[in-house]
């Protein structure tokens, strides 16, 4: 038997879990599903982002869903991003993020992409200081185990996609240990695996101008952790922008799944918000965390099919219950 733990999180992230978790629900009738507590509003009612229950939860499950965090915009004493938190808490050290074309909301066709992104160190392990008054300093880590564990990654999925490119994005010129250690040992992984000859190489600022104007020419990319968030919510715009991207957080044994998009507090609760961000990384978790390639597909051509139809239709009245009972309804069908 399979276990999801669902953490709802902040704004609508209340709205879009349960949409998801019906998808996971007709595709794997025997799932039992646990919910647990993370974010801002967990943090303002008990003092803490993300409860030592819910760590818990997620290790004994193994496999969780994640629906939106909200954080403030300046530093509040004990508060951090429940996100990061359980990212670094349970070695989540792989972020996995799909950029392709879908009817009726894709600006281009043709574009089929993913982004593995390192999820554990880089500028994002929270260390700052104030070296002066008129002077704040933040450090970045790259160590080689976090960079082989990611290109070995990589070598899973690129067999997985039967990737043609490996384009290894990075800032080495500028930035020539931490950047050149991510770059050396990410290529010495691949090579190692046989994938050397796929392997090319992209600055990290050029590779946002080829994704701008050349989405098309890209499989995979694989970077770092500050330039991987920056990337994909920037590619994100040729599937349809940050309300259907998904994203999966990967470990060895255990996965979370996360919808890209924000808390929005001002729909949350409101009946608009978007579920198919939800419903996308539920097929990650599918795909990659349970190898269940059939049952993920399924989800995926649900969407793609709702998308199809509703083409021609004004998307600002899709309301949640509309594009969920039409993904979930086709996917029935699509399951039978």
């Amino acid at each position: 038997m399979r276990k999801l733990c669902v953490i709802p999180g902040d704004g609508i992230g209340v709205d879009v879990t349960p949409v998801a978790v019906a998808a996971l629900r007709i595709l794997l009738p025997d799932l039992q599903v646990v919910e647990a507590q993370a974010g801002w509003g967990c943090f303002v009612e008990h003092g803490c982002a993300v409860p030592e229950r819910t760590l818990e939860l997620m290790r004994d499950c193994g496999a969780g869903l994640f629906g939106a965090v909200q954080s403030p915009a300046h530093a509040v004493p004990g508060y951090r991003s429940a996100i990061l938190t359980l990212r670094q808490q349970l070695d989540l050290s792989v972020n996995l993020r799909p950029v392709r074309s879908w009817p009726g909301i894709s600006p281009r066709p043709g574009v089929d992409l993913l982004i593995l992104r390192e999820n554990s160190e880089g500028l994002y392990i929270g260390r700052e200081h104030m070296a002066s008054p008129d002077q704040a300093i933040a450090e970045r880590q790259i160590s080689r185990q976090a960079c082989e564990t990611l290109a070995q990654r990589a070598a899973e999925v690129a067999r997985q996609r039967r990737s043609k490119r490996i384009t290894l994005v990075h800032k080495a010129n500028v930035l020539p240990l931490t950047c050149g250690l991510f770059r050396d040992t990410c290529r010495a992984v691949l090579e190692e695996q046989g994938l050397g000859e796929q392997v090319d190489e992209r600055l990290v600022d050029v590779a946002a101008l080829q994704l701008v104007e050349q989405p098309q020419n890209f499989d995979l990319l694989v970077t770092t952790n500050l330039f991987g968030d920056i990337l994909s919510d920037l590619a994100s715009y040729w599937s349809g922008g940050l309300a259907t991207a998904p994203s999966l957080n990967w470990g060895k044994g255990i996965a979370l799944a996360e919808p890209v998009h924000g808390s929005a507090p001002d729909i949350a609760g409101s009946g608009r918000a978007n579920p198919i961000a939800a419903l996308l990384s539920a097929a990650l978790l599918l795909r990659h965390h349970w190898q269940l390639e059939e049952e993920a597909t399924c989800l995926e051509s649900a969407v793609e099919r709702f998308l199809n139809d509703a083409q021609g239709l004004d998307h600002g009245t899709q309301t949640t219950e509309r594009v969920a009972q039409g993904v979930l309804t086709r996917l029935d069908l699509l399951h039978r």
